[in-house]
């Protein structure tokens, strides 16, 4: 991958510097320092949100600092509350690690694991299961009820009488523990986790007498201004089927297109300054080069090339594609619902149910509305789901 331009390293991809900027700056301009960024693994896949933060992180990579890729696994089993208004189910230790089983592959597409300057992959796990109570209580102590109160979705859910249960509402100390436990000097997060990235720059100043900077990058929006994740139902996922990456970034709005070129793409600036003054006159050309280069830096050329191609024949010239995917199944009659949650579409319930309802589900080109009809397959039947997915069904 072309290398982030280093000139953009605390500009491109930033919102917010803690302290300042030009503090942080002279101290990378006096030594390398040590940062990191968290990745708690409630999904098995990391998704087109995070490749802002691995952009980040690999721009001060490039620039000779060390940089650590964190998991989550202990966060991850508590979920982080930010953005939600009801209570996230717990995972146990043995459901995040399996999530996380292949986030070092995958981040490796934009980071390096060997070679010089390696990044680190660390594990929150490692330190906070060592915790006794006593500890968490020492912990506890130097933050405030009121401090954690502050945060909007608590105030909304107390508003709407929804519970607060004790073990989100510690997620921040939790988190910002992180930042004590690895002694860093500087956090990196989306814009929506200054609160959490806080708490750890109280606690780093409180328990080690050391300055911790706070480094907020600019959330990737959809047109309405919601963040584009896997908390707000739309996440495009980076590392499976790339049609499905190339196809999803291509059903984005096109006033999307200007926010994913400046933030999770690799090109230069100077490219992206020309791509943008064409979105205008040709909006369709501009998206295709921006799905085309998120499949290319996740996957490689070849399958980027492929994946255009098949967005062509099957979205544009409506074609049926030919390397379909096969899915066996049984005889057995069941509901379309039910078919469709054993074919790997890498859906929620919710989403299976909306697309049904609104016409998204052909089988064998009839379309069908009923969630409940009952469906008996005889073999080589094909379904198209929503505008890009299909499945050969085999006995």
């Amino acid at each position: 991958m072309t290398n982030t331009n280093n000139q953009n390293l605390l500009t491109r991809r930033v919102e917010n510097i803690l302290p300042s900027a030009d503090k942080l700056t002279k101290l990378m301009n006096e030594r390398k320092i040590r940062l990191y960024q968290g990745f708690d693994p409630s999904a098995p896949n990391l998704h087109i949100g995070h490749v802002v933060g691995l952009l980040q992180l690999r721009a001060f990579q490039d620039a000779g600092h060390e940089v650590i890729f964190l998991i989550g696994d202990f966060t991850g089993m508590i979920g982080d509350p930010t953005d939600k208004s009801a209570t996230r189910p717990v995972l146990t230790h043995k459901q995040v690690l399996e999530n996380a089983k292949t986030y070092k592959e995958q981040a490796g597409k934009f980071l390096r694991f060997d070679g010089d300057n390696p990044a680190k992959i660390m594990f929150n796990h490692d330190w906070n299961n060592k915790l006794n109570f006593a500890q968490v209580l020492e912990l506890a102590s130097n933050i405030t009820v009121q401090q954690l109160l502050e945060r909007d979705m608590f105030q909304d859910r107390i508003a709407n009488e929804k519970p607060i249960h004790v073990h989100e509402f510690l997620y921040p100390l939790i988190q910002g523990y992180d930042s004590v436990a690895m002694e860093v000097d500087l956090e990196v997060g989306g814009n929506d986790q200054m609160f959490n990235m806080m708490i750890g720059r109280t606690l780093l100043r409180s328990l080690k007498n050391k300055e911790k900077f706070v480094l907020t990058t600019k959330l990737l929006t959809d047109s309405t201004g919601n963040k584009i994740g896997k908390t707000t139902g739309n996440a495009i996922n980076l590392f499976g089927d790339p049609n499905d990456l190339y196809g999803g970034i291509m059903s984005t709005p096109d006033d999307t297109i200007e926010n994913m070129l400046t933030l999770a793409t690799d090109l230069p600036q100077d490219e992206i300054n020309k791509l943008i003054s064409k979105i205008a006159k040709n909006p369709m050309t501009i998206k295709k080069r921006l799905a085309w280069e998120l499949t290319r830096m996740c996957h490689n050329q070849k399958i980027a090339n492929s994946a255009q191609d098949h967005f062509q024949s099957t979205i544009q010239n409506k074609q049926t594609p030919t390397n379909i995917t096969k899915i066996e199944v049984t005889t057995d009659s069941q509901s379309i619902l039910s078919l469709l949650k054993s074919l790997s579409l890498d859906v929620s319930s919710a989403q299976l149910k909306r697309t049904i309802e609104q016409g998204g589900v052909e089988l064998d080109g009839n379309k069908i509305l009923d969630l409940n009809q009952e469906i008996t397959i005889k073999g080589g039947e094909i379904i198209k789901f929503g505008k890009r997915q299909f499945r050969k069904l085999i006995i």
